[in-house]
């Protein structure tokens, strides 16, 4: 038997990267409900999300989308007015919250891990883009601050050349309302010094603490806590979408980030 899931459109090929009808019951209530007046939406909205997955698994172009999903002037226009009213963002932090309580613990995490990662950017870059000396890539930064269980508490895309430390201080004020019960925050030693801990307390509160996770040798050694946000970035690395850069704007490579996340999220909720 196929593990293929079920489609809206039951006359087109069926891929791996489509909502299951479980995935869809869980999803469909989060979206805009239609406005009740005016021409009635005529977009199946299962069917935009499916193209929407599928060019974050396959890493294909917009226009690329195989003919039997939606037109992709018609994909991509949903995908950035969802971006811009910050819908992504707003699916990916509910469906983490209701993934921890189904783990049995609260909303909020006492605990967060901090890093990032620096990723090349292709031919169309966009304006926002350096060179990170350290680990010798041209292109952007990804921070995020993830949670005891991995999940994204935020994310920010800068060019590579970025601090680290500035980086994760953002990302943190702007979770800060998810930030209620943090106590520790677990951080690699490009974000020791007191500096960085003082500005932990100023946005966080004064209770929260910083600590750097040191190596103890230069073989490999799995770090604990570090390992977490690791594991993240691992989720991350099986969307083709996200193997680069793609996107000329930063605010959309956020989006991309938070779409694939969803796509992790709903998977392991409707297991």
């Amino acid at each position: 038997m196929s593990r293929l899931p079920a489609v809206a459109n039951p006359t087109r090929q069926l891929y791996p990267s489509d909502l299951s009808d479980a995935e869809w019951v869980i999803i469909e209530p989060k979206l805009p409900a239609p406005k009740g007046f005016g021409h009635p939406r005529e977009v199946d909205l299962r069917e935009i999300l499916n193209a929407i997955f599928y060019i974050q698994r396959t890493g294909c172009q917009w226009e690329m989308l195989p003919h039997d999903l939606p037109p992709h002037q018609t994909v991509y226009k949903y995908f950035r007015k969802w971006q811009r009213k910050g819908l992504w963002q707003a699916i990916h932090d509910e469906l983490r919250g209701e993934l921890r309580e189904d783990l049995g613990r609260a909303v909020a995490s006492s605990i967060a891990i901090a890093d990032s990662q620096s990723v090349k950017t292709t031919e169309k870059r966009g304006p926002v883009y350096g060179f990170d000396g350290g680990k010798k890539v041209k292109g952007r930064k990804r921070h995020v601050v993830v949670d005891s269980q991995g999940f994204v508490l935020g994310v920010l895309v800068t060019e590579a050349n970025a601090s680290e430390r500035l980086g994760a201080i953002v990302v943190l004020n702007e979770a800060r309302d998810q930030l209620a019960r943090l106590e520790v925050i677990y951080v690699d030693q490009g974000y020791s010094g007191e500096t960085f801990a003082r500005a932990v307390r100023q946005v966080c509160g004064d209770s929260v603490r910083v600590e750097v996770i040191k190596r103890s040798s230069k073989t490999f050694e799995v770090l604990p806590k570090r390992w977490i946000v690791e594991r993240t970035f691992g989720w991350l690395n099986r969307y083709r979408r996200l193997s680069k850069d793609y996107e000329v704007y930063t605010e959309t490579s956020e989006a991309m980030i938070y779409g694939a996340l969803i796509r992790l999220m709903l998977r392991r909720k409707a297991a």
